[in-house]
């Protein structure tokens, strides 16, 4: 069996996982001061980080990279299934997926990544100087350094809250769909008691030869 085969069947099992909640995940609720930067979405466009995160928006908000062989394909598939199962009323949210290889990852390529996980028109990919990227990781208190060694993070804010949700580690649709819905109930309490993540980082998930 080729190490590109094993790769994609440790992926497969992976993402079976999260779908079937079998995953540790953390939750907690934090306050975050966005940047005043300007990116640049999958058309092309230059768009200030305050519109695209609107305040009074609920917005789900993740950082990858487009050639990540690991973590980045299953946040993508759990923003993809998320959608599929909230239904029309994913229509009313906004998700937006942070480059962090910026260097790397021009409009064509972030398109074609939405494009793989059958992405909605509410869902932006951004990028931008390495200096602003950086800015905005600081603000939501990720890792700045190898993008080999980032870690499963999924963040959503929370109007009824006037806060972000945190989650660390991979998430099943259906429990994010949880967790939503009882943030969006102003519930303090997730539907799921918060878990304990295991620290997953890019390089541990990497197939070994």
């Amino acid at each position: 069996m080729t190490r590109l085969n094993r790769r994609w069947i440790a992926l497969g099992l992976a993402l079976a996982a999260t779908e079937a909640g079998a995953t540790e995940y953390q939750r907690s609720v934090a306050r975050y001061e966005l940047p005043d930067v300007t990116l640049v979405n999958q058309d092309g466009a230059r768009v200030k980080l305050k519109d695209v995160i609107a305040p009074g928006t609920p917005t789900f908000v993740q950082f990858v990279f487009t050639s990540c062989p690991t973590i980045c394909p299953i946040l993508g598939a759990i923003f993809s299934s998320f959608q599929a199962k909230l239904g029309p009323a994913a229509d009313d949210l906004r998700f937006v997926s942070i480059s962090i290889d910026p260097e790397h990852d021009e409009p064509a390529r972030m398109k074609a990544f939405l494009q793989r996980y059958n992405a909605k028109a509410n869902w932006s990919f951004l990028t931008g100087s390495r200096e602003d990227i950086r800015a905005v990781q600081r603000a939501f208190d990720t890792s700045t350094g190898d993008k080999m060694s980032h870690t499963p993070l999924t963040f959503f804010f929370s109007p009824s809250e006037g806060a972000w949700v945190r989650i660390g580690g991979f998430i099943g649709a259906a429990e994010l769909v949880s967790e939503f819905e009882g943030a969006s109930s102003g519930s303090k309490v997730s539907r799921h008691a918060p878990r304990t993540a295991k620290p997953t980082s890019e390089a541990a998930l990497t197939t070994p030869p």
